[in-house]
This record gives C-alpha cells, sequence and structure tokens, in this order.
C-alpha cells in the first residue's frame, strides 16, 4: 500500500495532495501520458471544467485498462493554458479521484500541442506486490 507523506517539517499542502508517496520496492506501475479533453470520438469538450473532466476520464480509463483504480494513482502533473484555474481544476480533481490524495504539480503554460486544449493531465499509477 503506498504510504502518503505530509510531514510536519515542510508547508501544508494548498489543496487535497500529498507531498510524497512512499512506495516498496516491487510493484506494477503504470505511466500515463499527458491525456487532455477529446473523447474516443475525437470530440473536443468545451470549456475548462469541461476539457478537465474529459482528461480526467481518459486518464481513470487507462488506469482501469491496467488492472488499477483511482486509489492506485500516486502522482499527477496537470497543466493549464487558463491562468487561475487551478481552483475548477481542484474540485473535478477531487471529484474524480474519490479523496485519493496523490502527489501533484500544477503548471500554467502558455499554450499546448493544439491550440484548443486548455488543460492536460499526466499521471502515474502503482500497486505493490503483495507479499
Amino acid at each position: 500500500m503506498p504510504r502518503y507523506l505530509d510531514p510536519p517539517t515542510v508547508p501544508e499542502t494548498g489543496g487535497r495532495y500529498s507531498q510524497g508517496v512512499l512506495l516498496a520496492p516491487y510493484a506494477k506501475r503504470l505511466i500515463i501520458s499527458g491525456q487532455v479533453g477529446r473523447s474516443a470520438d475525437g470530440a473536443l469538450a468545451s470549456g475548462l471544467e469541461a476539457q478537465t473532466a474529459q482528461a480526467f476520464d481518459n486518464l481513470l480509463a487507462i488506469v482501469e485498462a491496467a488492472g488499477l483504480t483511482p486509489r492506485d494513482i500516486v502522482k499527477l502533473t496537470v497543466f493549464s493554458a487558463v491562468p487561475g484555474g487551478i481552483s475548477i481544476i481542484r474540485d473535478i480533481r477531487s471529484k474524480k479521484l474519490e479523496g485519493v490524495a496523490p502527489a501533484s504539480t500544477y503548471v500554467e503554460v502558455a499554450g499546448l500541442a493544439d491550440p484548443g486544449y486548455l488543460v492536460e493531465i499526466e499521471g502515474e499509477a502503482v500497486r505493490e506486490a503483495a507479499f
């Protein structure tokens, strides 16, 4: 089971995430490429909220395809092309991850691979081996 770290010797987090995640040496590890607000049929969601929800849905579909669950997500990086959009993204992250608090980084960028993309989310999921 991952051990989530928020030691009292570092600043408290500004949202629902952990400062670090400690894993055992033997684990199933999934690295997830950046997911955007485009659905499987190619449609691009409209607006930051809808694109963020779709990007999380895409990320979670990959997690599920690997035989893992949201509880196995240990790291997220969110790239946002919308200045000040962090509160919208945090709210959706909390709902989609059902209270899981992985290590997390939020970065505001000038743009993403397609000018229509407002957010991109990459991640990592790990399930430790049972002994």
